[in-house]
């Protein structure tokens, strides 16, 4: 039987937030140009703002976090050229092998461990020597947080100095380095606490960063790619390339600035509304849940759950609830949902498990 008042949670993503009402006017008040031009001043002010917090000299505004990678490997990388990248990263698995299929760089995939990292003897064991025989190696792509995990900082450090000592770049797809710098604080960083301070730290390790705002900073649409002048003259290139230039869109820049100045430090409400979503479901047979560092849980259903798995989702969905996976799900937090909505999804999945 269905409650009799159903609610809403999605939990499919941070990526399904809708605008808030400040920032949709903030959207509206903002100064216009044309970007093609590098003439719209709301765009400039995002470009200038990202840059100088994250420690880079420029950032160049690209309407997706996949454009934002691939114009990142195809600046540092030539035709015949590879990247050494995680088997679970996003540019290399989720984003239809645009640096191979656009810009003839191969991808050299390589296993994770428990934690995202990538081994160290791994890295360098892929590396290619100079001969015609190889794609020559020339960076290394990393993703911080990776499938919700924290990379650890010293490793961070420990793998792109390897990268730098072997004459690679080191690219970071940080779509959700603000979620990394919020877990990063909270377990001693070297900042006393200060997000934007970890932010940096992490992004400094790195020739360029891609940052997201469509995900949990909850603006509709938009991504920044961070590196020096020239490097970023060259992205702008294959920017154009791949039609990334928007004219007027500092309307969105200026959602995407809203939501560094007010929905950075909030971050730490999803972080927490994903424990309590954990704790909750660890409760329940058949399910085995990860430990959440930031703000997606993900659960893998066993035995009898297993079973039924092929009921669950269109279950919570008749009930408001909406997440992916069938035997491995996935619930993301993000600053749509609130304490009730997790606590109406605790309710019913411990129904259905009752059933």
């Amino acid at each position: 039987m269905k409650p009799a008042n159903i609610m809403r949670v999605d939990l499919r993503s941070d990526t399904v937030t809708q605008p808030t009402p400040a920032m949709r006017a903030a959207m509206l008040a903002a100064p216009l140009g044309d970007d093609v031009f590098a003439g719209d001043p709301s765009v400039n002010a995002l470009q200038e703002k990202i840059a100088a917090l994250l420690g880079f000299e420029a950032a160049l505004f690209m309407p997706t976090g996949t454009q934002s990678n691939l114009c990142a490997i195809l600046a540092h990388c030539q035709r015949g050229d590879e990247y050494i990248v995680g088997q679970f990263a996003h540019c290399y698995r989720w984003e239809g092998g645009g640096a191979a299929v656009l810009g003839s760089v191969q991808p050299q995939p390589l296993n994770h461990q428990s934690d995202g990292s990538l081994l160290l003897a791994d890295i360098e064991a892929a590396i290619k020597p100079d001969d015609a025989h190889f794609a020559r190696t020339r960076l290394l792509a990393l993703e911080n947080t990776l499938g919700g995990k924290l990379l650890p900082f010293d490793y961070v450090q420990q793998a792109t100095e390897l990268a730098r000592a072997k004459g690679l770049s080191r690219h970071l797809d940080g779509a959700r380095i603000f979620n990394a710098a919020v877990a990063q604080a909270a377990t001693g960083g070297a900042n006393g606490g200060d997000v934007f301070l970890e932010a940096r730290r992490i992004a400094q390790c790195f020739d360029s960063v891609s940052v997201c705002f469509s995900k949990g900073l909850g603006a509709p649409v938009g991504s920044v790619l961070c590196g020096s002048r020239e490097f970023l003259a060259r992205a702008h290139r294959i920017r154009k390339m791949a039609g990334g230039g928007m004219r007027q869109s500092g309307l969105l820049a200026a959602a995407a600035s809203y939501a560094l100045d007010h929905h950075v430090l909030r971050l730490a409400d999803d972080h927490a509304l994903a424990q309590r979503l954990a704790d909750g479901l660890r409760d329940l047979p058949g399910l085995v849940v990860e430990t959440p560092q930031s703000n997606i849980v993900f659960v893998d259903l066993v035995d009898e759950a297993r079973a039924r798995a092929d009921e669950l989702i269109p279950f919570l969905a008749a009930r408001g609830i909406l997440v992916t996976g069938l035997y491995r799900l996935r619930f993301v937090t993000h600053l749509d949902l609130d304490a009730a909505g997790i606590a109406y999804t605790l309710a019913v999945m411990r129904e259905f498990f009752r059933a």
